[in-house]
């Protein structure tokens, strides 16, 4: 069996692939979102990876929240792995501020709106391009 997304996951946009997880994005203007899925078959929780992958996927969080805080500056990046909904091993990394719609609130079945396909296709490259330019840093385990 090869890795795939479940239907919650495989409707979010693709940003790219590192060493270990799938990142993709999650589609709301107010709150700048990404999810990381390690890519491998059958991960419900972090008791499917191994030791090394576990150290992989904290390296590749590492990664995520500086460049989300880099490009989206907030009061509060959150880092959460919720699965009751979705059964598959995923990571939220959301950047919040204060007076959000939200705040001081979680995120979870909040307010949402779509961004314009260009804006969303800009914002999507923008984090490729510096999730790709951070990584050759070799703390991160990618290069």
């Amino acid at each position: 069996m090869a890795f795939e997304l479940v239907s919650g996951l495989a409707v979010k946009d693709f940003i790219m692939d590192l060493k270990l997880c799938r990142v993709l994005f999650e589609d709301n203007k107010y709150y700048p979102w990404i999810f990381l899925v390690p890519m491998k078959e059958n991960t419900k929780n972090m008791t499917n990876l191994t030791m090394e992958e576990r150290f992989q996927l904290m390296r590749e969080i590492a990664l995520a929240e500086k460049v989300m805080f880099k490009l989206f500056p907030c009061d509060q990046d959150n880092v959460a792995m919720i699965g009751n909904m979705t059964p598959q091993l995923h990571v939220h990394v959301v950047c919040r501020k204060k007076g959000d719609p939200d705040w001081p609130g979680t995120v979870w079945n909040s307010a949402n709106a779509k961004y314009e396909p260009q804006e969303k296709a800009a914002i999507i490259a923008k984090i490729k391009q510096e999730l790709t330019a951070e990584m050759q840093n070799p703390q991160y385990g990618i290069i």
